[in-house]
């Protein structure tokens, strides 16, 4: 049985430990509720840009982007978005094994990678696999700027011929409680489809839709990559939140279980010493 002196230095570093854990409990929540706001604020703008790219591609029906053409062949490259931190959970190894999975299944587990995030980078460099580009340390704040020198080099390796398909990778925020992997195809862009009985706005396009389409199709691939990066984001804070809501209670189990265990020494020395004094009291009266 341990000494009551070691029991007692356990109980005061899980004590530690669980201040640490509901710290950045709170500091998860307190991020949590800011990412969920950039999650939302930014869906009205992505809802309206596919808008928008609907009713141009409908304009300029005999002109074909190269962003709209599907190319034959297996060659591909996944945009993968991670954190760059952990104490999350599973999150960033369950957008990592979709990532795999996808790709075993899709590609023979051949793929080239752009990274967003630190966790993400750091396990495809350990398997060797052929990272194009990082981006990393985003920051609680993403910006738009920060993500373009990603999608810009996922973009060239569309452009130039060396991937027939890009894709993206995110873990998607369905809840505090539900994050879930996603992988969705990127390039070539499929135009959504017209909801019936929807009248489309008529817009007046200068110089012409063909035109408006070549400038609003990158736009449209970096507002999607931005919003993934939202998304994963708070995903991460749901995650950790929970996750150090779950290290904080089973910090307070041990405590309370070694708690018990130092009462029961503690006892047990109480216990021994006053037998102690009976025998020699005992023993004095003999004499």
């Amino acid at each position: 049985m341990p000494s009551l002196r070691d029991v007692r230095r356990r109980i005061r570093s899980f004590q530690n430990t669980q201040k640490i854990t509901r710290a950045l409990q709170v500091v998860s929540a307190t991020r949590l509720r800011r990412a969920q706001a950039a999650v939302k604020n930014s869906r009205p703008y992505a809802e309206k840009m596919a808008e928008v790219l609907e009713t141009t591609a409908e304009r300029a029906t005999e002109y074909r982007h190269p962003y709209l053409e599907r190319r034959d062949g297996g060659r591909a490259l996944m945009i993968v978005v991670t954190a760059d931190r952990g104490l999350c959970g599973a999150l960033n190894a369950n957008t990592l094994r979709a990532v795999n999975r996808y790709v075993t299944q899709h590609f023979r587990g051949q793929a080239r990678y752009v990274t967003i995030g630190r966790k993400g980078r750091d396990f495809l460099a350990r398997f060797g696999r052929d990272i194009v580009a990082d981006r990393s340390g985003l920051g609680d704040r993403p910006g738009v700027a920060m993500i373009l020198p990603a999608v810009s080099a996922a973009l060239s390796e569309y452009d130039e011929g060396r991937v027939d398909t890009v894709l993206l990778a995110y873990a998607r925020w369905i809840s505090t409680l539900r994050q879930e992997p996603e992988v969705q195809t990127l390039l070539p862009i499929e135009i959504p489809e017209a909801e019936p009985g929807r009248t489309a706005a008529d817009y007046i396009y200068e110089p012409g839709p063909e035109e408006v389409l070549d400038a609003l199709l990158p736009r449209f691939i970096e507002t999607q990559v931005y919003h993934a990066v939202l998304e994963n984001q708070a995903s991460f804070y749901s995650a950790q939140m929970i996750a150090m809501q779950n290290a904080t209670n089973a910090a307070g189990d041990l405590i309370e279980s070694l708690t018990l265990t130092a009462n029961k020494i503690r006892q047990s020395a109480i216990t021994t010493e006053l037998m102690e004094i009976v025998s020699g009291a005992e023993a004095l009266r003999k004499e």
